[in-house]
């Protein structure tokens, strides 16, 4: 399923703030199971999700840098809470708050991930979009995509010093 033809709306997705995105994914991120919640936000039916990876409705102006910081968290066995952009099926966005842990099977090797959603204040995603617009820019500066990754993780690494805080204190700040 491509979503190469799609292009951001500009317009919001909505869903109000006391409802829940659910997904859960194999240990490879590919999609499989999505609440209702995440079936009406997103656009996409159950069949179109389940087997996807979750990238399906990753928006492009999300910073690839703070996914490199999800998936090394996750994959050492670590939840991680992040504000995401996500890209409906129409190009809508949505925002999230996300909490993603990792899901282990009885002897403890992770067997896939969970995320919960949550709508983000209008505060929130005021803080952060312009922290987020940096590090894309950041991103898009070198010519290589992985260089570009890289400078963006520095920089936002940088950030976080600066402050004086871990990425989890921070986003708890925002």
């Amino acid at each position: 399923m491509s979503r190469k033809s799609v292009h951001p709306t500009g317009r919001e997705s909505p869903f109000s703030s006391d409802e829940i995105i659910v997904s859960k994914t194999d240990p490879k991120g590919r999609i499989t199971y999505a609440n209702d919640v995440f079936v009406r936000v997103s656009g996409y039916s159950v069949p179109e999700l389940l087997g996807q990876p979750h990238s399906i409705i990753r928006h492009p102006d999300m910073p690839r840098c703070v996914f490199k910081l999800l998936w090394d968290t996750i994959q050492a066995g670590e939840e991680i809470f992040a504000y995401v952009l996500n890209m409906a099926r129409n190009g809508d966005h949505y925002w999230v708050f996300a909490h993603v842990s990792a899901t282990r099977d009885a002897s403890g090797t992770i067997v896939g991930y969970h995320s919960n959603r949550r709508k983000p204040s209008d505060a929130q995603i005021a803080a952060i979009t312009p922290i987020y617009r940096d590090l894309l820019r950041e991103e898009h500066r070198p010519a290589n995509r992985k260089d570009g990754m890289t400078n963006a993780g520095a920089m936002l690494a940088s950030l976080l010093r600066q402050k004086g805080t871990s990425y989890d204190e921070f986003v708890f700040s925002l």
